[in-house]
């Protein structure tokens, strides 16, 4: 492993929300105390010398601290980029209450349509993708502390897929809360 740089990405703890919410942009808090667990777990696997990223996101920028508060080597700064999507009038709302027709103009224009009038997948693929080729240059490896919708993103960037076409083509491997995962990054 000598020298091969890689990218870690953490997903924020649990939401405060009602199950089965869209929340995606909005600013919701997270569970202090399973931030505080998934802070010490990632201090415990993480190597040294990483450039941490966090979404600007409350959820996000509160784990980024605690991991901080326990590694100190860690020092973090917040990038838009690592926000999660957009989904505009959706927000806050739950899944099952999207108009059905709404939701069906996405999933047959899955990478253009504008959830909600928020952003699309292609939105949000473009920025996480500037974030992705920014992180696979970079001289050391990084950590970014995000969500399920940019872990995805990342995903696919990793394996060369910088859109996906249709609905089926999204990662369906969600990374739990808290949890964190590491990805190879090839040289630029």
């Amino acid at each position: 492993m000598s020298g091969e740089r890689r990218l870690w990405l953490a997903r924020h703890a649990a939401p405060m929300v009602p199950a089965g919410t869209c929340y995606g942009a909005s600013d919701v808090p997270a569970d202090a105390q399973a931030t505080q667990e998934a802070a010490a777990a990632l201090a415990a696997s993480l190597p040294p010398a990483l450039e941490v990223l966090s979404s600007p996101l409350a959820r996000c920028r509160v784990l980024a601290e605690a991991l901080h508060a326990l590694r100190p080597d860690l020092p973090w700064r917040a990038d838009p980029r690592l926000a999660e999507m957009d989904f505009g009038r959706w927000e806050g709302r739950p899944w099952d209450r999207v108009a059905r027709l709404e939701f069906d103009r996405w999933m047959a224009d899955f990478p253009g349509w504008r959830c909600g009038g928020g952003e699309c997948v292609a939105q949000l693929m473009a920025r996480v993708g500037a974030a992705f080729e920014e992180t696979r240059r970079a001289a050391r490896g990084r950590l970014w502390i995000t969500h399920a919708g940019v872990v995805r993103a990342a995903r696919l960037l990793a394996r060369g897929v910088p859109l996906p076409r249709e609905a089926g083509d999204w990662p369906g491997d969600e990374l739990a809360f808290g949890a964190a995962v590491c990805l190879p990054l090839a040289s630029g």
